[in-house]
């Protein structure tokens, strides 16, 4: 195919009210009181430990398992893939960094927050997960789980200068930061639910602010100017968009993505140590495969499809690792595993893979990362629990990053309220083979792209709500070549039939009026009035009743 005080909104406020509250405030308004909450519960006997390896910037297309005509092998993937589910028709909530995050860690889709869409830079902040507003880690923190992240964070966080003001984002701010005043950061990680964290602010090696942070505290501060001369330029062009701005000393560029992997393993087999009577949660969020692509040396030229090829080997690789030490440490079949990815790939990577070495990083899919098409929010996602899930599932229902919440919550058996994950549908049925393709979970599914636009799946149906990609500007440059013909001039909007048009070219949007006009109605209800997607009075299967024989 073709190819500021701090301002919160309410959970559960439609999207359109919260947004314009939102910019009425002009700013940010203090934290919101947590709401009532079950207390912590004691571990149920038999939770099995939760893992999840969440990629950046990893396309439909960049795993061999998702594309036989992939220019490289991604073995370790590929096995872990026959050795559990692969979801065909999976992906993310938003087609840029931040927002994907935030819908991973709290079931819900940017909007909710009353915030615009964006991907923050240097001190941005606050963080999107508000206060008071129950995430993925505190879920499993009340059912009795250690947790732990490691790697990217890029949610935004609050950061101070000497007066005591909050700081915008902007590289040159970063030497306003008073890191007494900043730390511990009052919405890190670790006032997230997370027992363990080492994290980055923003993306690893794009986006200064470069610094560590390891259980809310800055290890280094940022006082020494980083130069993108000083990293190596593969291929004479990959080192694109590394941004020059104000690291920490001895901050790693090149290797970054197995320093993480260490920490997720130190996490692990510490916790094996000393709290083996828990389950643990953790998540490895990987640079691989953002911008700048700086494999380690030891991937360099390994797979024969230039820095990129080796780069996505590296991730692939480090998965592996981190199967191997699930066996090593004789707890792989009591450990869920989820691979996912937080948007589709980036634009000048997949052109580049596209005409250097014929690899489609969109896996036929129209768009990239930012644009509202499949491309941009078409995202690989593995799911591996052996013993559990059987073994080489492949199914086309529809699934969200948003949805991990609500599964998750079923399989430990915490009952969420409706006004827990408004975004989040329970996949368990999906993932176990217990509820056929034929019978979907997910009776519609929204997604965001770059400006926030939204996008609207019902069945093979999908309603954009914007003219053109919703991100990418296709007028001129390297993407003029993948630009399509209009074939509805004058449209507000796009409808397609993926049934029957998967590459996106035919725009139906006069010519199907009546199920455009549906959609759209069904659009407004669901940001809107309803404000959520996600059904009310969801109820958990848990570990037990699985544990007995019992099926969803």
């Amino acid at each position: 195919m073709n190819s500021s005080f701090r301002f919160v909104a309410p959970r559960m406020l439609p999207c359109s009210l919260a947004i314009l509250l939102f910019a009425l405030s002009g700013t940010l308004a203090q934290d919101c009181p947590a709401q009532q909450r079950p207390p912590q519960q004691e571990p149920a006997e038999g939770l099995p430990n939760i893992v999840i390896v969440y990629a950046d910037d990893l396309g439909y297309g960049d795993l061999s398992i998702y594309n036989p005509q992939a220019a490289y092998q991604t073995p370790r993937l590929d096995q872990m893939a026959s050795e559990g589910v692969r979801f065909l028709d999976a992906h993310s909530p938003s087609t840029i960094c931040s927002p994907s995050r935030y819908g991973l860690f709290s079931g819900q889709l940017v909007c909710r927050t009353g915030r615009r869409s964006t991907a923050f830079e240097g001190p941005g902040g606050p963080s999107y997960l508000a206060p008071g507003q129950l995430t993925l880690a505190q879920m499993l923190k009340r059912v009795g789980y250690r947790t732990g992240v490691f790697g990217k964070w890029h949610l935004g966080l609050t950061w101070y200068d000497k007066e005591g003001k909050r700081l915008g984002g902007g590289f040159e701010n970063a030497l306003l930061i008073d890191y007494q005043k900043s730390t511990p950061l009052e919405d890190g990680p670790n006032h997230r639910g997370f027992d363990e964290s080492f994290v980055t602010p923003n993306c690893p090696t794009t986006d200064p602010l470069y610094v560590y942070l390891e259980n809310g505290m800055v290890r280094e501060p940022a006082s020494q100017r980083h130069r993108r001369e000083n990293l190596p330029n593969p291929g004479g062009k990959w080192r694109w968009d590394n941004d020059e701005g104000w690291m920490a000393p001895n901050y790693r560029f090149v290797d970054a993505d197995l320093l993480f992997y260490d920490r997720t393993a130190l996490f692990i087999r510490d916790h094996r140590e000393r709290f083996s009577d828990q389950p643990f949660f953790a998540v490895l969020s990987t640079q691989i495969s953002h911008a700048p692509v700086l494999p380690a040396e030891e991937f360099r030229g390994v797979t024969g499809a230039g820095p990129r090829g080796d780069f996505v080997r590296e991730l692939d690789t480090l998965v592996g690792r981190l199967l191997d030490l699930l066996d090593e440490l004789q707890i792989d079949r009591e450990t869920l595993v989820v691979f996912n990815s937080d948007n589709g790939p980036e634009t000048v990577h997949t052109d580049w893979m596209r005409e250097d070495h014929e690899h489609d990083a969109s896996g036929g899919f129209r768009g990239m990362k930012r644009d509202g098409w499949e491309g941009g929010h078409r995202v690989p996602l593995i799911v591996r629990w052996p013993g559990r899930i059987p073994a080489g599932r492949v199914t086309r229902q529809l699934a969200n990053t948003t949805d991990l919440f609500a599964t998750v919550a079923s399989i430990v058996g915490y009952p969420l309220s409706d006004d827990d994950a408004v975004d989040s549908y329970d996949l368990l049925p999906a993932m176990l083979g217990t509820r056929s393709d034929d019978q979907p979970i997910r009776p519609y599914m929204l997604t965001q792209s770059f400006r926030g636009e939204f996008q609207l799946r019902q069945g093979p149906w999908k309603y954009l709500d914007h003219p053109g990609s919703g991100g990418n500007n296709y007028d001129r440059g390297m993407l003029k070549k993948y630009a399509l013909p209009e074939t509805a001039p004058g449209a507000t909007g796009q409808l397609f039939h993926l049934g029957r048009d998967a590459g996106e070219t035919q725009n139906l949007f006069f010519a199907e009026a009546d199920k455009r006009k549906e959609m759209q109605a069904l659009l407004k209800r669901l940001v809107g009035s309803e404000g959520r997607t996600a059904p009310r009075d969801r109820h958990p299967i848990g570990i037990n009743h699985l544990q007995q024989g019992e099926t969803p």
